[in-house]
């Protein structure tokens, strides 16, 4: 059992699959839901202060290097891209915006191009935290909804 806990742990740290994919994959493997969920939310999380802090450092740093370059321009452009379009939709709203779109489980828009994007931003630490948790804690919900909704209906049929 420990060992499944810790792969939702280690699925739930992984950039793009996040909690997004920790959640269904414990809800599959017949793990109870409430502890999975908070493992996964706890596993999200752990990688956030060390991408707000020095993500955005590590990546100018190496934009111009020969083999890491394209790709830490890559994801330089995606937080900058999702931070410019944070800022022109929310207005006074950022945080309200910032959680909204850690929080709709779509590809792309989980804790790790949140926290991208807030760091991008120059966004206060503590109010983006806050954001970005809350925005877990909801797609978390969704994705768990989701999961058993689409167990259910598959034992139907």
């Amino acid at each position: 059992m420990f060992k499944k806990y810790m792969i939702v742990f280690l699925i739930s740290m992984v950039p793009l699959i996040e909690l997004r994919g920790a959640v269904p994959y414990a809800i599959a493997m017949g793990l109870p839901v409430l502890p999975s969920y908070i493992i996964a939310i706890i596993g999200n999380m752990v990688p956030v202060p060390f991408i707000f802090f020095f993500a955005r450092k590590v990546l100018e740093w190496g934009k111009d290097k020969p083999l890491i370059g394209p790709f830490f321009r890559f994801c330089l452009e995606k937080g900058h891209k999702g931070g410019e379009k944070l800022k022109e939709k929310a207005g006074k709203g950022l945080y309200w915006a910032l959680f909204l779109f850690v929080g709709i489980p779509l590809p792309g828009t989980g804790a790790w191009t949140g926290t991208l994007a807030a760091s991008i931003l120059d966004m206060d630490f503590k109010k983006s935290v806050r954001a970005i948790v809350c925005g877990v804690i909801l797609a978390g919900i969704i994705m768990g909804t989701g999961t058993k909704v689409i167990m259910m209906i598959s034992q139907i049929f």
